[in-house]
């Protein structure tokens, strides 16, 4: 991929007070714990045997073309906002708040998901009875942690997603590891033949665009742009780095999950310490190592959820200092530099989900995956933005120093921004509908409707910060 041609540095920009803090392998760590998640490691595992065949055709023809995407983006672009100055450049203002707006808004709605999933998991290893409502309450108490850790200064803060990446590679090696041994003494518990590893189109496809969902983030880290100390070299670096890395993690934990479980018992919240459990055994050591690992996975969850606040509340700042989302938005804290107004708004927001969603819920799992798909969806809507923005800045801008430049020609570029947003698009529907299957209108009308008000709600902030805009006589 001629890394070498990265070490070029990208235009000096404007001070803006920010500190270098990021370096490269803080970077590298930064997106291996944004991209390996965790609490969707068990969906994607439940398509069954043809996940594995999934995961290899999305690595293929999606994960490794975004990812050269996004580092000719952040190289060339490397202005703290990334998603929103890349796609401000290419369409205009009001598109980069609209799709600044989704990218944000989805890490306030994904947060319940997330915590959901924390406090069934804390209650699988510590408390057993407790009630939905127990676990609703832990996952507010994390929100406000993780609002609490994102305003301290990205100095400090760094360290959880960087010590959250060593967690998650050590969870998704035991796993692996521990499973090869499981089925040298046991067998499988699925048929990991070749041709049952092969892609099929059943209701499997229901988990799919997890898969893809999975591999999102190479981006997030240039939301803090003017705060890396060399992006020019490290982006590329870090890209290629956490992909490998990243592959390997996943196939190892889905690979592993497959060997333990049955895939009709892979349970969506529970998935991950049923599997340990079945790897390590009854024992008392296996006991005191399931519980460790618990934690560890427990805290996986916590500094994923802070590395996305991180990069998404600093996106949204951007595009609250240019007054295209309201100046609320912006407000940075006087000390850290860290944008604290949107923080304690995604808290906000995410508290206010996770208690809806409460009421409508008759079991942490149903709770975990209407959530997920609600936010999941709004999740991957800027990526219908950033693709074509590729291209755009591509004709439009085609003298910008590019440090790194994705191989091949133009047509080759376009070929591979098609398929991207292919990937995009089934992600968005398969959520909600897979092909040869009803509609189940129970799950998909309280999504859809959530994802119409989060589109409404955007387009009135986006009016706030224009009349703001008036006002200031910009």
């Amino acid at each position: 991929m001629a890394i070498q041609e990265a070490a070029v540095q990208a235009p000096a920009k404007k001070d803006k007070g920010f500190k270098k803090v990021m370096r490269g392998l803080d970077m590298t760590l930064f997106t291996v714990c944004a991209i390996l998640v965790m609490d969707t490691l068990a969906p994607s595992a439940s398509i069954g045997p043809a996940s594995i065949s999934w995961w290899l055709i999305t690595l293929v023809l999606f994960f490794i073309p975004y990812g050269l995407i996004t580092a000719e983006l952040g190289t060339t672009y490397p202005d703290q906002g990334g998603l929103y100055i890349w796609v401000k450049k290419a369409f205009g203002e009001k598109w980069a708040a609209r799709t600044t707006w989704l990218y944000w808004i989805n890490v306030a709605l994904w947060m319940p998901s997330v915590y959901v999933l924390f406090a069934g998991m804390f209650a699988q290893l510590f408390a057993p009875e407790m009630g939905l409502w127990g676990q609703i309450a832990i996952g507010v108490v994390m929100t406000w942690i993780t609002v609490g850790i994102g305003i301290m200064s990205l100095e400090t803060s760094k360290w959880v997603p960087n010590i959250g990446a060593i967690f998650k590679a050590l969870i998704m090696v035991v796993i692996g590891v521990a499973a090869f041994i499981f089925a040298g003494k046991n067998g499988v518990a699925n048929d990991l033949s070749f041709s049952s590893i092969l892609p099929t189109w059943d209701a499997g496809l229901f988990f799919l665009p997890v898969i893809v969902y999975n591999f999102m983030g190479f981006e997030l880290m240039s939301g803090a742009g003017d705060e890396m100390e060399n992006p020019g070299r490290d982006i590329p670096k870090a890209i290629i780095t956490a992909g490998l890395l990243i592959t390997v993690f996943y196939l190892l934990g889905t690979v592993g999950m497959l060997m333990a479980v049955p895939v009709e018992d892979l349970g969506l919240v529970e998935g991950i310490i049923d599997t340990l459990r079945v790897l390590l055994g009854e024992s008392q050591a296996a006991n005191i190592a399931v519980t460790v690992l618990g934690i560890g996975a427990l805290y996986s969850f916590l500094a994923n959820m802070v590395t996305w606040t991180m990069g998404a509340n600093r996106t949204a700042a951007e595009a609250a200092s240019d007054n295209e989302l309201p100046q609320i938005f912006g407000k940075l804290h006087a000390q850290y530099k860290t944008p604290v107004s949107a923080f304690i708004i995604t808290g906000v927001v995410s508290t206010v989900v996770i208690v809806l969603y409460g009421f409508m819920a008759g079991s942490a799992e149903d709770l975990f995956w209407t959530l997920f798909a609600f936010s999941s969806m709004v999740f991957l809507m800027p990526y219908l933005a950033l693709f074509p923005a590729f291209l755009k800045l591509r004709k439009t801008d085609p003298h910008a120093e590019r440090p790194y430049r994705v191989p091949g020609g133009h047509t080759f570029a376009s070929i591979l921004v098609v398929i991207c947003e292919i990937f995009i698009i089934q992600g968005i529907v398969f959520f909600i509908w897979v092909p040869g299957e009803p509609i189940d209108w129970a799950f998909a009308a309280p999504v859809l409707i959530g994802v119409a008000l989060t589109l409404i709600v955007g387009e009135v902030l986006l009016n706030v910060a224009a009349k703001e805009k008036k006002l200031n006589g910009q």
